[in-house]
């Protein structure tokens, strides 16, 4: 019986574990980059330098929150860039840097909302294409907003 009780202990403590990777600590992991100065036929561009605990979230569930950013104009329901801080302070629109958003491949459309919001879905990253962002969550569905 005790047996048991301890097990059942360290199986509920390990499970704990393995999705204590909250929304906010995901961000706050994804803040240690750095960058490299690289060239490609336009000229200079900065080349994500990840971090080890970054590379171990690669094609790992991660659970991410944060807002919205209609980008190009409009809103794609499917893929959308999710920004760790409000729009005015947001990687396009203000003061964040590339670490604080993400292109998100939803797999269900979903509508646009101001608030924020809370996805779940599997990190890919990126440091060779500078068309997309380095950070992508793909297979993704929401959570809450």
């Amino acid at each position: 019986m005790k047996r048991t009780i301890i097990l059942s202990c360290l199986i509920l403590a390990l499970t704990i574990s393995a999705y204590s990777q909250t929304a906010q600590n995901v961000w706050r992991d994804l803040s240690n980059v750095t960058y490299k100065i690289g060239q490609d036929e336009f000229g200079e561009l900065y080349i994500p330098v990840f971090s080890d605990k970054i590379k171990d979230l690669e094609g790992k569930v991660v659970e991410a929150d944060g807002f919205i950013i209609p980008f190009e104009g409009m809103f794609k329901p499917e893929h959308i860039i999710l920004s760790s801080l409000p729009l005015a302070e947001c990687f396009f629109c203000g003061s964040g840097g590339p670490e604080t958003v993400m292109e998100v491949l939803l797999k269900n459309p979903i509508k646009y909302t101001s608030k924020k919001v809370k996805v779940r879905g599997k990190l890919t990253l990126n440091d060779r294409d500078p068309e997309k962002l380095m950070y992508i969550l793909k297979e993704a569905e929401l959570l809450a907003n």
